[in-house]
């Protein structure tokens, strides 16, 4: 794992040069589903000391992309995201902590309308030039969100990759 602890600053996250990959059970646990979801925008507040740090970010619930048009039209239906409804789903950080060797990045998901707590593993922040890159995994429960539907067909769980580059604002 590699942490390079940046400057103080608001670094803006570059929508363009971010995204979220995700991955999930299907089928009974018998296939996985990957896919992703364009980030729209949001920020990185560095502070100091570092545990002081907040980010938030938001992501285009249309934008879920996993190879397959029909579950793409499925997931964004109200069955499931109702993206027309809740188009945006989003992040804002309650805390930031190092245990160990491992920082996390704790905070509230909202996704369909309703928030629930996430919590982000830090795998790799690094410095290039005015820029931050990051990437960071959770664990999130769609079930926590009321995203119910296709119990067994769908799995429960998704693993989010967030991968983000921020450019420092002066």
């Amino acid at each position: 794992m590699t942490i390079h602890v940046p400057s103080q600053g608001v670094y803006r996250i570059d929508p363009v040069a971010s995204g979220i990959d995700f991955r999930a059970k299907h089928q009974f646990g018998t296939g996985t589903v990957r896919g992703s979801f364009a980030l729209t925008g949001g920020a990185v507040v560095v502070a100091d000391p570092h545990e002081g740090s907040t980010a938030h970010a938001s992501a285009d619930a249309r934008s879920f992309l996993s190879g397959n048009k029909i579950r793409d039209r499925k997931v964004k239906s109200k069955a499931f995201l109702d993206a027309e409804t809740y188009p945006e789903i989003s992040f804002a950080s309650t805390s930031f902590r190092q245990t160990d060797d491992v920082w996390r990045l704790g905070g509230i998901l909202t996704a369909r309308g309703v928030a629930a707590a996430a919590n982000f593993t830090i795998e790799s922040l690094e410095l290039e030039a005015e820029d931050i890159v990051v990437s960071a995994t959770a664990k999130i429960d769609r079930y926590a969100h009321g995203i119910t539907a296709a119990r067994g067909m769908a799995g429960r769980h998704l693993w989010l990759t967030v991968n983000v580059r921020a450019r420092r604002q002066d």
